[in-house]
C-alpha cells in the first residue's frame, strides 16, 4: 500500500510540475502517509528537482523572471527560519496552522478575482508576507506550491507565463533546500535515493498527462480549477 500511495504521489508530482497547479498538495498528504511526515519531505526532492528540471526546459520561454527577483528573496528567509523551526515542529500544530492559511489565501483570492478594479498588489509586503510563509513552509511540508499559487495569481499572471515562472522558481528554492536536507536533517540518504530512483518512471508519466492537460484548459478555468484544488488540499492536510 505505501509503494502504491508513493507511485501515486510521484505522478501527481509530474502532473503539478506540467502546469495543473494545486495538486501537489495531494502528493504531500500522499507521501506523508506512506513514509512519515518529516522523513517524506526530504526523499520527495530530488523528485521534486527531476520534475522541475523538466518543467524549465519545456516552458522556459514564458518566464518572467522580475516576478521571481521580487519573490525568491523573501522565500529564501522563509526557509533558513524553516530549517530551525522544523527541527522540533510540532506537526499537529503545524496542520492546522498551515490549513487555515491556506484556506483563509483561497478566500482572499477567489474575492480578490470578483472585485471590480484588477489592479495587483504592488506593495512589498504583499510579496514578503506569502514569501516567507513559502519558504518556511516549503522547507517543513513541499507545501510552497499553495502560497506560490496566491502570489501569482494575485499578479494575474497568463496560463502559461504562470507556469513557466513557477517552473524556475521552483527549481531554484529545491536546490536550495537540497543542502539543508542532507546535512542538516539527514531526510536524503543513500537508501532516499534508491526509493526515488524506483519512482522516477512514475514522474515522467505524470509530466506527460500533465502537459497535455494543460493545453485543452481555458484560460479563466485553469484560474478557478488552482483556487479549488489548493482549497481541497488544504482540507486534506487538515483531516490527514
Amino acid at each position: 500500500m505505501a509503494w502504491i500511495m508513493a507511485l501515486t504521489a510521484t505522478f501527481v508530482v509530474g502532473i503539478s510540475k506540467a502546469g495543473i497547479k494545486g495538486v501537489a498538495i495531494i502528493n504531500v498528504t500522499l507521501m506523508a502517509l506512506a513514509f512519515g511526515a518529516k522523513e517524506s519531505t526530504g526523499l520527495v526532492v530530488p523528485l521534486l528537482i527531476l520534475a522541475d528540471i523538466f518543467a524549465v526546459v519545456y516552458y522556459n520561454r514564458h518566464c518572467q523572471w522580475s516576478y521571481i527577483l521580487r519573490f525568491l528573496p523573501w522565500i529564501i528567509v522563509g526557509i533558513l527560519i524553516g530549517v530551525f523551526i522544523g527541527m522540533d515542529l510540532d506537526e499537529q500544530t503545524f496542520k492546522i496552522g498551515m490549513a487555515i492559511i491556506i484556506l483563509g489565501s483561497v478566500v482572499m483570492m477567489y474575492w480578490w478575482d470578483r472585485k471590480k478594479t484588477k489592479n495587483v498588489p504592488s506593495h512589498w509586503s504583499f510579496a514578503g508576507f506569502i514569501g516567507v510563509l513559502a519558504g518556511i513552509t516549503t522547507m517543513i511540508g513541499n507545501l510552497a506550491g499553495a502560497f506560490s499559487n496566491i502570489f501569482f495569481l494575485a499578479m494575474r499572471l497568463p496560463k502559461n507565463e504562470f507556469i513557466g515562472t513557477a517552473a524556475w522558481l521552483f527549481l531554484i528554492i529545491n536546490l536550495f533546500k537540497l543542502p539543508f536536507h542532507i546535512w542538516a536533517w539527514g531526510t536524503i540518504t543513500p537508501e532516499t535515493l534508491l526509493i526515488n530512483l524506483k519512482l522516477a518512471p512514475a514522474i515522467f508519466l505524470g509530466l506527460f498527462v500533465g502537459v497535455r492537460l494543460v493545453k485543452i484548459i481555458k484560460e479563466d478555468f485553469y484560474r478557478k480549477m488552482i483556487l479549488v484544488l489548493t482549497a481541497l488540499g488544504a482540507i486534506m492536510i487538515l483531516i490527514k
